[in-house]
């Protein structure tokens, strides 16, 4: 596995907490849709199921481009490369 894929492995289940509890929060919290929360909440799972690894596939190279671009420009960081 890549370097990128043990990063969005760790962010997926981080990103699918935070989308699963907007949308719980945002089903709950209006009356029109808490009328329907039976049929909407199993849908909020659903979908951030599904999207929470896209999210997190697309966050995974933002969080190791900062690591390697401040290896690459401080030499004494240089030294830590294993």
């Amino acid at each position: 596995m890549t370097t990128r894929a043990y990063i969005a492995f760790t962010l997926v289940l981080m990103v699918n907490a935070v989308m699963f509890g907007a949308g719980a929060i945002t089903v709950l919290s209006v009356p029109a849709l808490s009328d329907n929360a039976v049929y909407l909440l199993p849908a909020v799972i659903a979908i951030s199921m599904i999207v929470s690894p896209l999210i997190a596939w697309a966050m995974a190279p933002t969080l190791r481009a900062r690591w390697n671009r401040d290896r690459s420009r401080d030499p004494a960081l240089a030294r830590l490369r294993a």
